[in-house]
């Protein structure tokens, strides 16, 4: 469905002078409920559930995970604790509390997920004494064991994950990290101690695969990164568990920062730079051998959504070229893959865009435009407690959750009903 001006207008009615007085603003689909929004959690707590590449729902689709916390907009300190919990779909959205945790952020919370392959576990990253771990519970059970690791990104079977260094996150990127230990390495540009683990989730075992020294040794083709402090961000299993994802950066004298994107064995082995002009941003596999990213494919392309196979030099094409956009976006696709699930950031009017692309016919959809309140998006720090949107899938497509401050109680969970236009 696309809108003429006239009809935006005539839908949204007041809604700029409302949303600057501080009411929400929700701008989707016409009259006919194209693509139905409601909240689904409510104050006066907060909630949310952070990244977009999490499995927030369980296979039945009843269940959606999220966190909960008594305050917003400013940095969590380590004594901040948040609940972690689900709400029941066919139980008029009750809240079910699961836990709790120390090691957490704001947009990524404490990698709160559905185990894969599991109908009844889930796990989250949390802090015992001077070390970050892994909870896993049973649901039904409430039976609930630790992994003396923290987790990032889960494999398709659920057997083993991996993780960067949340110390190290919490010096270079404020918002990603947790503020509960400091990184021992922080006067290190690139320590052989920092890097990506293989946590194995029924035994426990661990071990680095892929350290930050190993990483700059693969020579940037753009530059001299020797000076630059480096970390990785943004880890992601391959759908069929054959190869690992993760974004290495660094930061520039100036304050900017460069990215590539890598691939990887398990084992950290066959290690691929797959975006190496230092242009990466938000990613997601869409098949086990190529990669959706916001990128620039060289430094003298303009940014855009390009699939990018799994290759040192390996093809790239662009998707969406006109239509997707405009900037950068947390990007998912719906099963079968034809649907790009995707929203944008603030607008002049501070509203943010969730839309999907139909790869089919090229065309874009509008799902809701989202008001975002001044205190959520600023120049830093508000920069570290926004409040992106994140929008995730129900394991049938059919629905799609967002955090949300709009409605008026800070950040909620919020459930746009995708039927009317998938089907």
């Amino acid at each position: 469905m696309t809108f003429s001006r006239r009809r935006f207008l005539e839908y949204t009615g007041s809604a700029l002078a409302a949303g600057f007085a501080g009411r929400s603003v929700v701008c989707g689909a016409a009259a006919g409920d194209a693509a139905p929004v409601r909240p689904i959690t409510r104050g006066p707590k907060h909630h949310w559930f952070g990244y977009y590449d999490k499995l927030e729902f369980d296979p039945s689709g009843r269940y959606v995970l999220g966190m909960e916390v008594g305050f917003e907009h400013r940095s969590p300190r380590p004594e901040d604790a948040i609940a972690v919990g689900m709400v029941d779909l066919e139980d008029n959205d009750r809240w079910i509390e699961l836990g709790r945790s120390t090691a957490w952020c704001w947009q990524q919370g404490c990698m709160l997920q559905w185990r894969p392959g599991s109908a009844t576990e889930v796990l989250w990253n949390d802090r015992d004494g001077d070390r970050y771990v892994c909870r896993i519970l049973d649901v039904k059970t409430r039976a609930r064991r630790s992994i003396p690791h923290p987790v990032y990104s889960v494999s398709p079977d659920g057997r083993w994950a991996i993780a960067t260094d949340f110390r190290r996150l919490g010096d270079t990127r404020p918002g990603y990290g947790y503020n509960g230990i400091p990184d021992p390495y922080r006067d290190e540009l690139a320590p052989k101690e920092s890097g990506i683990w293989h946590v194995d989730l029924e035994t426990g075992r661990q071990r680095m695969i892929v350290s930050l020294a190993d990483m700059v040794k693969i020579p940037f083709a753009y530059g001299d990164f020797s000076k630059a402090k480096h970390w990785f961000n943004h880890l992601l299993v391959s759908p069929d568990g054959s190869r690992i994802e993760f974004l290495h950066r660094w930061q520039l004298e100036k304050g900017s920062r460069r990215t590539r994107m890598v691939t990887a064995r398990p084992d950290g082995s066959d290690l691929r730079v797959v975006i190496g002009s230092g242009f990466a941003s938000h990613f997601i596999w869409r098949d086990p051998s190529h990669i959706l990213a916001f990128s620039k494919p060289t430094p003298d392309v303009p940014w855009g959504f390009f699939v990018h196979e799994d290759k040192t030099n390996g093809t790239v094409e662009q998707v969406g070229k006109g239509v997707m956009g405009p900037g950068d976006g947390h990007c998912t696709y719906l099963p079968g893959n034809r649907w790009i699930l995707c929203d944008t950031y603030p607008d002049r009017e501070r509203k943010i865009e969730v839309y999907l692309y139909d790869t089919a016919t090229s065309r874009r959809i509008a799902l809701g435009r989202f008001f975002q309140p001044l205190e959520y998006w600023s120049t830093p720090p508000n920069y570290e407690w926004r409040c992106d949107l994140h929008p995730r899938s129900s394991p049938d497509g059919k629905s799609v959750i967002l955090d949300s401050p709009h409605g008026g109680q800070g950040r909620q969970l919020h459930r746009i009903d995708l039927r009317p236009i998938v089907g």
